[in-house]
């Protein structure tokens, strides 16, 4: 891998800048360089405001958006997507590392450096196995309820900011409480200044789409802070924000903290990838391309391993920084790494101004940019369309709400398996019927005027064939043909629709047959596939389901019968 030639094919595959950037066209640089700059107006706010999230000091924020978005340009394959940190990630490593750390709020920050440093090795390990699929082990509704619990755990941790009281540190309910019993003691300074924020963001979110409205809000925020002087108020402000760069390099964290470490790192990458890919994607469907998944790894790899060793925490795609991307023009990753360059410019020359910004302000910044979590919309639709996808959904909430982020985040992704197995065990069986004045035969409980066969049932099982679901499959039509008040006097297999027949499933079907055979129920399969007809014959049970052969249709089978 090392030894490749610069110009060689695989050099372009894990470095796809190298490729679009050979024939750059220069009228795209005016559309880049102006979406960089709208896009460094979105991430400064988004990662002071992350940062307070994670529990991290702001520079973390900053560290994480810069070294990520110098890297994850070269690497991405995506045109639009960017790199930063997100809301629901952020909230999982601020309620995670506390734990961890053991109430040592100094380490916090070479842990979740740690943490960002295992999401790449992770992410990485993901791309050498070309595990493009494991986005999607994670179901939509579990997303969905997953994203509205986060917007309400959000809530119960940034409203006592807002209102300038003390907040608590534990699940949603416990902040709940801390907030309803400490409200008589509202700081009014506070709470006036973050709510003026709070309105400014909302009308700029309904008037000014995809415009920087939070940056100015931030910078008002700042002098605001300066001519009132609010901190003499009573109003708590952002605090001393390092100027430089951070020491580059492995962060202090003991072997047993790096164990410790690695459900969250899984957690985190999990969704990273999800979220990145579901970017992707989007725009692909939007402006066309190809989304390689397996290549979208490595370029989250490449990004966490700049930020763990630049002190910050993992980042991923972020969904509504890509939108402000592409709606202000962006045309190649390159107004990623223009993004990336002028907030470099702000951490080395700048950051020292941030000191004065308004704690109400960021908690506003932060309430305003998650607000698109909670979906009521979304759960809606589950609601009308699938009654177990909703339950699904309400119990990812549930999960989350109660047990943390972080057990949210597991049992999300045990529901989704659990759906995806139980769905896959449970495949449906269509009944044939005779599509009439044709020779083609369709679901009959799908179209009731298809033509039914007087004396012949015909079952299609629509899944693959497996230890897991043939049990399901065989009881459906044993116990359809038992229910008949006539049997049937003969039951076609028609296996079309089964890619695959494993030696379990083969065996079943064999002994499925011999006993409807010994009922007086002739049994015979057809348009079998190549792979499954081979399988069916080294199980010797070919002949026990009628021979089979690539020549008989099921209309075959029917105008031999009759």
């Amino acid at each position: 891998m090392s030894n490749a030639a610069p110009n060689s094919p695989d050099v372009f595959r894990w470095l796809p800048a190298l490729g679009w950037l050979r024939t750059y066209n220069k009228a795209w640089l005016r559309g880049d360089l102006v979406a960089g700059i709208t896009l460094a107006a979105y991430l400064l706010p988004a990662g002071l405001g992350d940062a307070s999230l994670a529990n991290l000091p702001p520079q973390a924020g900053l560290y994480a958006c810069l070294f990520g978005g110098l890297v994850f340009w070269l690497f991405c394959s995506s045109r639009h997507t960017t790199i930063t940190v997100t809301s629901a990630i952020s909230l999982l490593v601020g309620a995670s590392l506390g734990g961890i750390a053991a109430g040592d709020t100094s380490g916090l920050s070479a842990l979740a450096a740690g943490t960002a440093l295992l999401v790449a090795l992770i992410a990485f390990i993901a791309w050498l196995v070309r595990a493009g699929s494991i986005v999607n082990v994670i179901s939509e509704s579990v997303m969905v309820g997953f994203k509205c619990g986060v917007a309400l755990f959000l809530a119960s941790t940034q409203l006592p900011k807002l209102f300038g009281i003390h907040g608590a540190h534990g699940n949603f309910w416990k902040n709940s409480g801390n907030f309803f019993t400490h409200l008589p003691e509202t700081n009014l300074t506070s709470l006036t200044i973050g709510g003026v924020a709070l309105v400014a963001l909302v009308l700029g979110k309904i008037f000014l789409k995809n415009k920087p409205v939070a940056l100015f809000v931030v910078v008002g925020g700042i002098l605001a802070s300066g001519w009132l002087g609010l901190e003499a108020r009573g109003v708590k402000l952002l605090g001393e924000v390092p100027q430089g760069l951070p020491a580059f390099g492995l962060p202090a964290i003991s072997l047993a903290d790096w164990d410790e470490l690695l459900p969250l790192a899984f957690a985190c990458f999990l969704l990273g990838a999800v979220e990145t890919a579901a970017i992707g994607r989007m725009f692909t469907a939007k402006h066309g391309g190809r989304l390689d998944a397996n290549q979208e790894f490595l370029a989250l790899a490449a990004s966490n391993l700049a930020v763990g060793l630049g002190r910050g925490f993992p980042v991923s795609g972020g969904m509504s920084q890509s939108l402000v991307n592409e709606g202000a023009g962006a045309r190649t990753p390159l107004s990623g790494a223009f993004a990336a360059g002028i907030i470099l410019v702000v951490v080395l020359f700048f950051s020292h101004l941030l000191a004065a910004l308004p704690q109400p302000v960021l908690a506003a910044v932060v309430l305003v940019a998650v607000a698109g979590l909670f979906k009521i919309s979304a759960l809606k639709h589950l609601w009308r369309g699938d009654r177990t996808e909703f339950v699904v959904a309400i119990a990812a909430i549930v999960g989350v709400l109660g047990q943390g982020l972080l057990r949210g985040v597991m049992i999300g992704a045990i529901l989704s398996l659990v759906l995806l197995i139980r769905r896959a065990s449970r495949p449906h069986v269509a009944v044939l019927g005779r599509i009439p004045g044709t020779r083609r035969f369709s679901d009959h409980g799908r179209h009731p005027d298809n033509e039914l066969i007087p004396g012949v049932m015909i079952f299609r099982p629509e899944s693959g064939l497996m230890y897991f679901n043939m049990d399901h499959v065989r009881d459906t039509i044993v116990d359809r043909v038992r229910a008949e008040t006539m049997p049937p006097r003969l039951a076609v297999l028609d296996l079309s629709a089964a890619p695959r027949v494993d030696m379990h499933s083969a065996q079943m079907l064999g002994s499925m047959a011999d006993e409807l055979t010994a009922t007086g129920i002739r049994v015979q399969a057809v348009e079998a596939r190549s792979a499954v007809r081979e399988r069916l014959r080294s199980e010797g049970v070919d002949e026990k389901l009628g021979g089979i052969n690539r020549f008989t249709s099921v209309a075959d089978t029917l105008e031999r019968f009759q």
